[in-house]
């Protein structure tokens, strides 16, 4: 059969290589932004929008390219946003100032549809909780991916400029775009038009009660880390006066921990219900944070403390996502794509919430208290949507009473 019409599963290699393109562009090209500014004779503010609006751009597309890939299959609406990124990066490249280049970069973005169809196309061929398995061992990914980015990102731009960066992402998307041509098979066999109408789709969707504690599990236990990542730097360097290279261990920390956490969910999560694994996981990250909350008000504030109270919350998320994100795309498996959209965008707006509550909140003065506080109430927020979604459980699973 032609690789065109092909209806394979992928390997999972091929969904790593997939998603961890649509992570990396985020942030590769960090480590450019001054010397970007500086080439388009810009300031820096305005040259930051291809973070800022590239971000925005991205939490909009996937509310739209999930239920595409609903409508239209998994394998036509990824092979299209793979060409447009591909291309969308070759402009970069050749961009002469920063109004191009920003139309380009936003472009660019079709590239979070790795992410999406990524997810939904482990859920088209595996059920709920090997699904979360898999997404345990593609998450381990999503999290080193980003680390090792702005590494090979400073180096490109230290030895061939700003430029080279986005050669690189055009190269990549090419490659993957040839990979996903030869081995993404078509998953989703059940193409409907209603599932290509985004409204109708996700009103199913926000009616199902379950659906909103996966998907409010899910976007407040990223919701924790974003307000890590907002105060962190603040904690380590005013409070703690860590040098350069320990605040970036302080920072890494938390993505340590996701890691270990993702390993044990594709381990273990097989074994377990999908509530059963988020909760374990919320349980955990909320247990590490009131420790070491415990720990500071006793006068014991030393960075170990703080700073693994804060990694336990990485190694929840790690145990609690791929259970949450599988669960999402379990309320309505023909909406699966829609779902996993849908999810993404609330965790994208989960993310600045609490990244503005963080830098709204957290001071030099009370960081080292105030920090681990506002990511214990986005971690119980989290655990209040498991607990929903086991409630919702138990009255799915009680029999109806009898009829006279």
């Amino acid at each position: 059969m032609p690789a065109s019409t092909h209806r394979s599963a992928p390997h999972l290699a091929t969904l790593v290589l997939l998603s961890g393109l649509s992570v990396i562009s985020l942030n590769l090209f960090l480590p450019s932004l001054p010397g970007m500014a500086t080439d388009f004779g810009v300031g820096y503010g305005l040259v930051s929008l291809a973070v800022t609006g590239y971000a925005a751009v991205t939490a909009v597309l996937q509310t739209v390219m999930g239920p595409l890939s609903d409508r239209y299959g998994r394998r036509p609406v990824m092979l299209a946003a793979l060409l447009l990124f591909t291309l969308a990066s070759l402009g970069c490249v050749l961009s002469t100032d920063i109004a191009t280049f920003l139309v380009f970069r936003a472009l660019q973005g079709a590239i979070i549809t790795g992410h999406a169809v990524s997810l939904a196309v482990i859920r088209d061929t595996a059920g709920a909780q090997r699904a979360a398995s898999l997404i345990g061992y593609l998450a381990s990914a999503w999290a080193v991916a980003p680390m090792l980015a702005p590494l090979v990102g400073g180096l490109l731009d230290t030895g061939f400029g700003w430029r080279a960066s986005f050669w690189l992402f055009t190269l990549c998307g090419a490659a993957v775009l040839l990979l996903c041509w030869i081995d993404l098979g078509e998953t989703n066999t059940n193409t409907t038009r209603s599932a290509g109408r985004p409204g109708q789709g996700y009103r199913t969707l926000l009616r199902s009660r379950p659906f909103w504690g996966y998907a409010v599990c899910m976007a407040f236990s990223t919701g924790a880390f974003y307000a890590f990542i907002t105060g962190a730097p603040l904690l380590a360097e005013a409070v703690f006066g860590l040098p350069p290279l320990l605040v970036g261990i302080a920072i890494g920390s938390i993505t340590g921990g996701f890691v270990a956490g993702s390993f044990l969910a594709g381990r273990y999560a097989e074994r377990h219900p999908l509530v059963t694994m988020m909760i374990a996981g919320r349980i955990v990250a909320c247990a590490g944070l009131s420790l070491g909350l415990v720990l500071v008000a006793l006068g014991v504030q030393h960075p170990m403390v703080v700073f693994g109270a804060c990694m336990a919350v990485g190694l929840g998320n790690g145990v609690t996502m791929p259970s949450s994100n599988a669960g999402v795309m379990s309320v309505r498996p023909d909406l699966a794509g829609s779902a996993a959209g849908l999810a993404g965008a609330l965790t994208v707006g989960s993310g600045a919430l609490m990244a503005g509550v963080t830098g709204l909140v957290v001071t030099a003065a009370n960081a080292v208290w105030a920090l681990p506080a506002v990511m214990l109430l986005a971690s119980l927020i989290g655990l209040a949507g498991a607990l929903a979604v086991r409630s919702a459980d138990r009255a799915a699973a009680r029999p109806a009473p009898a009829s006279d």
